[in-house]
């Protein structure tokens, strides 16, 4: 699980707890957003891009997958980012080790940008507004049948091996 705070000014001003996936996107057809994007103190890099997503290993498999990110195996303590048609060939999905904690920086100048967290809720997002991400001070146990791996799922759902 991942813990979700939005700084504005200095000010937590809305949290959330994400299972899957935080996205933070345009809000308004043909915009980019700017992100200024660091994993603990270091600066991973700025992002011009239509988005953002940050997922726990859960949300590999969903929007990140989708948007060409990896799939991360359940029990591994990280975190991953995937740009979404990042505006540069050179931007690509990177995973962070889960205790660093994510920090993006909305740098557009307009108030295009949008923070949506597991696309259920979330809020816009003003020129230098922060997002903090980091883990969750529970996990969530989730049942999984004894007869099937992680690796079961996958071949079946995503056909792989399959011609």
């Amino acid at each position: 699980m991942l813990r979700v705070s939005v700084v504005r000014n200095g000010t937590s001003v809305a949290e959330y707890q994400a299972l899957n996936d935080v996205v933070i996107a345009k809000s308004a057809i043909a915009r980019i957003v700017d992100l200024e994007t660091w994993a603990g103190d270091s600066f991973v890099c700025g992002y011009k891009a239509d988005g953002l997503i940050i997922s726990t290993p859960t949300g590999s498999t969903a929007y990140s997958l989708s948007a060409g990110g990896p799939i991360v195996y359940p029990t591994v303590n990280a975190i991953c980012l995937t740009p979404i048609c990042p505006h540069t060939l050179t931007n690509r999905p990177i995973i962070i080790p889960s205790d660093m904690g994510i920090r993006v920086i909305s740098r557009s100048t307009d108030e295009g940008s949008y923070l949506t967290v597991d696309g259920q809720i979330g809020s816009p997002l003003e020129a230098g507004d922060t997002v903090e991400c980091g883990l969750a001070d529970f996990d969530v146990l989730l049942i999984r049948s004894p007869d099937k791996t992680f690796f079961d799922v996958l071949r079946q759902k995503l056909k792989w091996g399959e011609r």
